[in-house]
């Protein structure tokens, strides 16, 4: 029986940790959260030490502890969500040789193209390579090098040493599951994203066939398990930094992407939900394997039995928002601060407000190009500042429309009802609203900030007795209040305007881009 009657789960973001002590029925009882640098030493690199993420979640352990003071007794498990497509090279101790390289890392591009190249190519792949990957593994790794594919390549090439010397190539997720732990372990959908695993049903696991085409070693690679499996107990230096439970069970988990599907309640066959954070994705569970090229987007392998996972990536959402709002006022909105405060007078919108192109760090969905850059088209003399807010909401609102209109096109995707939307950024009223418009859809808004938590909570429950699958644990999800979106009709014909004319500049912007690249 579980000693306890909560679920510590634990959302490690790109800024920051979000952790909530989660009850039975699925409801946060407390929440904090911490944040953590993130070091951008060059152009295309961002890095991360993976002891700030740790710190931070020891200091969000001890807030949680002002507000349950009896949180060691009462925590039955310890579960994690984390950050994806991230590397962490670590020594036999399970110590970080280098900094992390996160997934805006992007380092790795020349090296991913020049590695994939050769005749006969489609899409930029030689066509026995990218046939293999589309094969076993449902797709392949990117061409903007920031994937751990790309990653581990870029290390074995420039950094050989660090390759050596490592024994494991973790992500985020791992990396915490060991620093818990003492056991190396990765998820099915981090496994997925290292495009080394074989994902056909019944022949999931590490592929020597897909290691040997791009020469990386599996042997560095550590086991693969389920999300709702039990990692580990707390080790006993873990849980005195930590204030918990030494033998405290710690739960799998995986990545953000999978427990915000999780925990946006949204997971029927076909249930499409979206998240809004630093960046923007669209993604719901599917009863198949789906691959779509053209479109830059896949379904990955889910962390929970295998389930398939559709998941079309947006690379800039609210660190679009936060920009403009830091470079128009830095003092007020640095690191993305007051966002709501920052885009609540937007004034009435024109006709000839500026177009806005979100691509602030390169694009993957329904573009696969690192090198597109972002910009405004169209600015005047008459345009001020709330002219400038109104075209980034709207770029970002737009940008999610032009995936979104590949990826409802699919068979089997729900094209009515309600569309929930989680992440940080989805709290802004202007934004929510934005989309709503864009898409003509209603949008939902409950536990936004928090679906990675819950659904990482969700994971851990049936390990604990408290749901018979995380399906039913999240399905608790759907039936908790949140803000409705209703589409605004005069919005919705003005955005359809605006996106017939953005439309081809989006088309020029790419060629141009991709002449000069």
């Amino acid at each position: 029986m579980a000693k306890g009657d909560l679920i510590l789960a634990a959302d490690f973001g790109t800024s920051g940790v979000k952790i909530g002590a989660v009850t039975r029925d699925m409801r946060l009882l407390a929440t904090a959260i911490e944040p953590y640098p993130l070091s951008l030493p060059a152009p295309s690199c961002a890095e991360q030490n993976p002891e700030d993420w740790w710190d931070a979640l020891v200091r969000g352990v001890a807030r949680l502890q002002a507000d349950v003071p009896d949180l060691a007794d009462r925590a039955a498990s310890l579960v994690f969500g984390a950050q994806m497509c991230g590397l962490v090279c670590a020594d036999a101790d399970g110590h970080p040789l280098r900094p992390a390289l996160v997934w805006l890392d992007k380092r790795a591009a020349p090296l991913m193209r020049k590695t994939v190249r050769g005749t006969p190519s489609v899409a930029g792949y030689r066509a026995d390579m990218g046939l293999r990957w589309a094969v076993l593994a449902n797709g392949a790794p990117s061409l903007n090098g920031m994937d751990p594919t790309g990653k581990m390549l870029w290390i074995k090439a420039h950094e050989p040493e660090i390759y050596a010397a490592t024994a494991h190539f973790l992500d985020a997720h791992g990396w915490l599951l060991r620093r818990a732990t003492g056991a190396a372990a990765m998820t099915a959908d981090n496994a997925n994203l290292t495009w080394l695993m074989d994902t056909r049903r019944g022949h999931e696991g590490w592929s020597q066939r897909l290691a040997d085409q791009v020469g990386l070693d599996l042997e560095r690679m550590p086991p693969i398990i389920g999300g709702d499996a039990v990692a580990g107990g707390l080790t006993r230096v873990a849980a005195t930094q930590l204030g918990l439970r030494a033998g405290t069970p710690v739960v799998a988990g995986g990545g953000d992407v999978s427990a915000s599907a999780i925990g946006s309640g949204a997971v029927e066959d076909g249930a499409l939900h979206i998240c809004l954070s630093t960046s923007a994705w669209i993604a719901g569970f599917w009863d198949r394997r789906v691959l779509s090229p053209t479109h830059a987007y896949a379904t990955i392998t889910g962390p929970v039995a295998y389930r398939p996972l559709l998941i079309a990536t947006q690379e800039s959402a609210g660190s679009a928002l936060g920009w403009l709002a830091e470079i128009i006022d830095p003092e007020r909105h640095a690191g993305g601060a007051g966002l709501d405060e920052f885009y609540r007078d937007l004034g009435e919108p024109r006709d000839d407000d500026p177009l806005f192109l979100p691509w602030l760090a390169g694009e993957r969905v329904p573009v696969d190009e690192e090198r597109l850059r972002g910009g405004f088209h169209g600015l005047s003399l008459r345009h001020d500042r709330a002219a400038l807010k109104r075209s980034v909401i709207e770029g970002v609102a737009l940008n999610l429309r032009w995936a979104w209109s590949k990826v409802i096109r699919r068979r089997g995707a729900q094209t009515q009802g309600a569309v929930p939307m989680i992440g940080g950024a989805a709290e802004n009223p202007a934004l929510a609203q934005a989309v709503a418009d864009a898409l003509n859809r209603p949008v939902r808004v409950g536990e936004a900030r928090y679906s990675g938590v819950l659904g990482a909570a969700a994971m851990a429950m049936p390990s604990l007795g408290w749901a018979e699958t995380v399906w039913q644990a999240a399905g608790k999800v759907q039936n908790q209040s949140g803000i409705l979106y209703d589409p605004q009709p005069d919005r919705v014909a003005l955005l359809n305007a605006r996106a017939a004319r953005i439309e081809p500049l989006r088309r020029a912007m790419v060629r141009l881009y991709r002449r000069e690249g």
